[in-house]
């Protein structure tokens, strides 16, 4: 499958969910006519002017890459990736460009059967006028459910149910989405610092031992940062740590 196929049907889903909100903040008589698509609903009513309708569109485009990178592996993907280069101490190599593209395809490969099933189950029923735009949205979801439900942890879960005042769910497929996506974004921070400290430990250990024998020497006008880094580059080279970093966070979205 080709990388413009996949960007294609993470955009229609993305799409889908912005079109949910527009039928969530206009009556069904007005949701009927959005983008000329017909969600078999009529009667009288009052219905939301275009300008409006084109106003909450851009608006929820404006918030949709901030919602696509929070419910998605970019999150975990990009802490990781912060901690290795501050651990590396390389400053700004590789540059947020590099960091934030890697993460981004990493990404697409991680989400492309959640996309694809999304899009099967909502916007290609809504585009045949088989589902409702609630309907739709529903269907679309329940993939994306199941994937949150996977790296939520229990404990974030009950935490927001308890903000929420959220009945306690018979089984994980009844979470609502308000519930499950900031449980599934405290759970990757956790997971992404976890897994940053553990990646600061070797380098940490270099630093230390570098700066014991610099300062037992009397080396004292090189900062003992700048003979640590080349030390670390060059661990990190030797043991492949590209491969190993970026494919234990592939791993660890797969087991």
């Amino acid at each position: 499958m080709s990388l413009s196929h996949v960007l294609n049907k993470a955009e229609r889903c993305g799409l889908l969910l912005v079109m949910t909100g527009l039928a969530h903040a206009a009556p069904p008589a007005a949701a009927g006519s959005l983008f000329g698509i017909s969600s078999g609903s009529g009667g009288p009513g009052p219905s939301l002017s275009v300008p409006m309708q084109i106003v909450i569109l851009m608006t929820l485009l404006t918030l949709l890459p901030a919602v696509v990178m929070s419910i998605t592996p970019f999150l975990r993907i990009t802490v990781v990736l912060h901690f290795l280069r501050q651990a590396l101490g390389t400053q700004s190599t590789p540059s947020n460009q590099v960091l934030i593209g890697m993460s981004m395809f990493l990404t697409i490969l991680i989400m492309n059967p959640v996309a694809s099933e999304m899009y099967h189950k909502g916007w290609e029923p809504m585009e045949k006028n088989q589902l409702s735009y609630q309907q739709a949205f529903d269907e679309g979801s329940k993939p994306l459910k199941i994937f949150l439900t996977r790296f939520a942890r229990e404990k974030d879960v009950a935490l927001f149910l308890e903000v929420t005042h959220s009945p306690s769910p018979r089984n994980p497929s009844d979470l609502d989405l308000k519930v499950l996506i900031p449980a599934y974004i405290v759970s990757e921070l956790k997971a992404g610092f976890q897994i940053g400290a553990v990646l600061f430990l070797p380098f940490l250990v270099i630093d230390l031992l570098v700066a014991s024998v610099t300062l037992s020497i009397g080396m004292v006008q090189l900062p003992p940062v700048m003979i640590s880094a080349p030390f670390k580059v060059l661990l990190f080279v030797l043991v492949d740590g590209w491969n190993l970093v970026l494919g234990s966070l592939m791993k660890s979205f797969y087991t």
